[in-house]
């Protein structure tokens, strides 16, 4: 299993929502394949095509809000965007 698996994973089972890292957050999301439009101060703004929601995450610290790891991990089962491995 990769490092990128074992990341996606942690996001996954929900025992880590406060205490993950915003840098794996944002790179959760490049993987998936979504672009960063950045909207000034620490907000980063996630989209990606085919998906009607608009991911809006910014750090804690070092560490990601633990309700938008919630929101990550529920686009990412929504649609399905981790194939069978889930």
């Amino acid at each position: 299993m990769s490092r990128t698996d074992k990341i996606i994973q942690k996001l996954l089972s929900g025992a880590y929502d406060a205490n993950f890292n915003f840098e794996e957050l944002k790179n959760v999301l490049y993987y998936f394949g979504f672009e960063e439009r950045r909207s000034g101060g620490s907000h980063h703004i996630f989209f990606k095509e085919g998906i009607e929601e608009i991911i809006n995450i910014q750090p804690n610290g070092a560490k990601a809000k633990p309700y938008q790891i919630k929101q990550v991990r529920n686009l990412i089962v929504k649609y399905k965007l981790y194939g069978d491995k889930l």
